[in-house]
């Protein structure tokens, strides 16, 4: 079989005829699909279903440490549920902070406090700076982007390949521009390519030596555990951090969302003890307590992490079927065409598909039009700006099987169409 690029000019224009076509019998049958965002599938959410007869009129609200879970108090989270999310971080419960249902909340506030109020070794709020900046591997996760661009941070693109960012470049960046605050990172099944950071990656990171005092690895470990293929272990950024001395200079984050309830979970930060005292002066400012029922719940259910993990087989073991048949079709639809590549991830909620430059938004667009809604092309890249206008997410969670075959199969018309019509100008 020839590649699109290897056709003829006339070739292209046969195949374009047959694609349009198939394209428009597709376009006929009104379908009405979602994979716009990487949510947990019906049958995943009902995995935790049992969650929620851990508390009843009839159970106690208090704890095995003595604190009733209906009342206000403990700020930083009751003590049960610091030692859980402590030991899922390979942190201690000193250095964790249980907080709402949300860790991007939470990663917004850390940021906003950033910026209004500074940092542990920072001489000033970042807003006193005439221009504050953040490194951004990409492709990356919109949300990451999404709240520096409200806070008015200037955004840098970092090539992030399956094991880590450019570290070359994050090095000089990072030491010669006091300006640069920050870099986000999602370590273990990056968003949205789904590789895991490599040991060296994770010790060069630690190791920085930022010309900004102030300088915070905002590290978004939202997948730790959620594998589909293999569970690929990564180093513990917080002690690589103090076995080079920069035991202040990372904010660790995670939540249950994808675990449990998303939006009705648990959400997670650590850091040095130095951070923690220095965030929970500013949360008492903001908040009196959260919610602690909801902590309860999750520490009865799950009560260790190894329960954490056999809860995680189970979803990896109704993940694995819907990643298989995405890859399936784009190999069997899309290989040796020329149309574009994809990664298979190791784990996460995604698969990034690269297509043909020049192509991502005529895909998202032709799709659209046939039923299906993608993520938006460029919402892998800062402003939303890929400058290949290549990368797609493809988020195969939440279809049901029979759908996602037929999403699978809009979509590779689509990429065939955009490609052909890319080739023929």
């Amino acid at each position: 079989m020839k590649s699109y690029q290897e056709m003829s000019k006339e070739e292209l224009q046969v195949l374009y005829g047959t694609l349009t076509k198939s394209y428009s019998q597709l376009q006929a049958k009104g379908l009405k699909l979602n994979m716009a965002r990487g949510k947990p599938g019906a049958d995943q959410l009902e995995l935790s279903a049992p969650m929620l007869d851990t508390l009843n009129s009839q159970s106690s609200c208090v704890t095995e440490s003595g604190v009733d879970c209906r009342n206000y108090g403990e700020l930083l989270g009751i003590p049960e549920a610091r030692k859980l999310f402590g030991d899922y971080m390979g942190i201690s419960p000193e250095e964790t902070i249980v907080v709402g249902s949300a860790s991007l909340t939470f990663m917004y506030d850390c940021m906003a406090r950033a910026m209004l109020l500074g940092v542990p070794g920072g001489s000033k709020p970042w807003c006193k700076y005439d221009k504050v900046k953040f490194l951004c591997p990409v492709p990356g996760y919109d949300r990451h982007f999404t709240i520096c661009e409200s806070l008015g941070i200037e955004m840098i693109n970092i090539p992030l390949t399956e094991w880590g960012p450019d570290m070359d470049l994050v090095e000089k960046l990072v030491s010669d521009d006091e300006t640069v605050k920050g870099i986000w990172c999602v370590p273990k099944y990056t968003n949205p390519l789904g590789g895991s950071y490599s040991d060296e990656a994770v010790r060069r990171l630690a190791a920085l030596k930022p010309a900004a005092k102030d300088f915070r690895i905002f590290w978004d470990n939202a997948y730790a555990v959620h594998y589909v293929y293999e569970d690929t272990p990564v180093l513990n950024i917080l002690e690589e951090c103090k076995k080079a001395g920069n035991a202040d200079m990372v904010y660790m984050f995670g939540s249950t969302s994808k675990i449990s309830f998303p939006g009705a979970g648990v959400a997670f930060f650590g850091a040095s003890k130095a951070n923690v005292d220095f965030t929970a002066k500013q949360l008492n400012a903001q908040a009196i307590s959260w919610d602690k029922l909801n902590m309860l719940r999750h520490v009865r259910y799950f009560k260790d992490v190894a329960g954490i993990k056999a809860q995680m087989d189970k979803h990896a073991a109704i993940l694995r079927p819907k990643f298989d048949a995405v890859l399936e079709a784009l190999e069997q639809e899309l290989s040796g065409t020329g149309a574009g590549s994809w990664v298979k991830p190791q784990g996460g909620y995604f698969i990034t598909y690269m297509a043909m430059p020049g192509c991502a938004k005529r895909i998202v667009s032709l799709c659209k039009e046939a039923g299906v809604i993608l993520t938006d092309a460029g919402a892998t890249h800062p402003y939303h700006k890929d400058p290949e206008d290549s990368y797609i997410r493809l988020a195969p969670s939440f279809p049901a099987p029979a759908e996602l075959a037929q999403a699978m199969e809009v979509f590779c018309a689509a990429a065939k169409l955009a490609a052909v019509e890319k080739l023929l100008g």
